[in-house]
């Protein structure tokens, strides 16, 4: 069941903090329908941190309610910010059932503020459940939908040592020839966050593409490669 308390509280609390001058230009930059509230996000964060420490879901069932109908219902795009920020409650760490809901943000987001937003809640459900995971994540990445593609390759940024190299390049060989910019932008940005781990591994991948990588993707991951 929904936790209406803290849906309550969570609305009540962007209200407070709302900035109309900021609104619009937040609403410009993301190219948004949805209407912005101009709340920052490290002040949504702490609105949703504060009314969830008073008004915490009982169990992860109530949890994933709270957040459907958070993000279902929302009028405003901070407040599909903190449906996102409740995943990041310790209830939901590892919780393999969680895996449905971030789907659902990512289709029904479709934009890059939201679909990356949910990018390390997926790392966490594939370092806590590799075996169920990396089928799910290479699934993704030839599915239709552009940004659950992204997700399946932005799956592990942050994982450093932990990362599943094969599933890496799997996922990214599956769309090394997507010309879409959003594709190219996250093929690159993967590439160059493993680099600092691993810059070996990131420039023979490189090299082992050439041409096969489309400018940006290269440009991105060989960034800051070391001469």
């Amino acid at each position: 069941m929904a936790n209406t308390a803290l849906m309550t509280a969570i609305r009540s609390g962007l209200q407070a903090a709302a900035d109309p001058v900021r609104a619009a230009a937040a609403q410009a930059y993301l190219k948004s329908e949805m209407p912005s509230l101009g709340v920052r996000v490290p002040e949504v964060r702490r609105i949703v941190k504060a009314a969830a420490a008073g008004l915490p879901p009982a169990t992860v069932d109530d949890l994933k309610a709270t957040v459907l109908e958070l993000w279902r219902g929302a009028t405003w795009r901070e407040e599909r910010y903190a449906a996102i920020d409740l995943t990041g409650l310790r209830l939901a760490a590892g919780q393999l059932g969680m895996l449905a809901v971030y789907e659902e943000i990512i289709r029904s987001g479709a934009w890059w503020d939201l679909v990356d937003g949910v990018a390390h809640r997926l790392r966490g459900l594939l370092q806590a459940h590799p075996v169920e995971m990396a089928p799910v994540l290479r699934r993704w990445s030839t599915d239709p939908d552009l940004w659950i593609r992204r997700a399946s390759i932005t799956a592990q940024l942050g994982a450093k040592s932990a990362t599943d190299t094969a599933l890496l390049a799997a996922v990214i060989e599956a769309n090394v020839a997507d010309p879409e910019f959003f594709i190219r932008k996250a093929i690159g940005w993967a590439l160059r966050d493993y680099a600092r781990t691993d810059p070996g591994w990131v420039r023979a991948f490189v090299r082992r593409h050439g041409e096969g990588l489309s400018p940006l993707s290269r440009r991105e991951a060989v960034r800051n490669l070391p001469a």
